[in-house]
């Protein structure tokens, strides 16, 4: 078995909370989650690099919101959002979430449509 060590991190309460109980209803526990996780990001990743292939990469700055979707899709060389999100899915990644004031603006937009 590998030699663990410890760290220190910050995380965000609200995940946090819902990690705790991911992880208690899976009767395990939020180390156990983050180092599959991490141990699978790590190796993914390793072995796309390994073998010449710059997709996860894209599609982790995709995940990190380092670009945005237009980029992903033009590096990745497809042109379109679904296939965009399904190769997210295979890849085990996240979407990225907008920033606040992104989703706040679209919201007002989309109220102002009412009126």
């Amino acid at each position: 078995m590998a030699e663990t060590v410890n760290f220190t991190g910050s995380v965000d309460r609200d995940l946090l909370k819902r990690a705790k109980i991911l992880a208690a209803k899976s009767d395990t526990s939020i180390n156990a989650l983050f180092n599959a996780e991490l141990r699978y990001l790590v190796e993914t990743f390793e072995a796309a690099e390994a073998g010449g292939n710059q997709n996860f990469r894209t599609l982790l700055d995709f995940s990190l919101g380092r670009i945005d979707d237009r980029l992903a899709m033009k590096t990745l060389g497809i042109d379109s959002d679904e296939d965009l999100f399904l190769l997210m899915a295979q890849a085990h990644l996240p979407m990225p979430r907008l920033p606040e004031s992104s989703t706040r603006r679209m919201v007002d937009d989309l109220n102002a449509l009412r009126s």
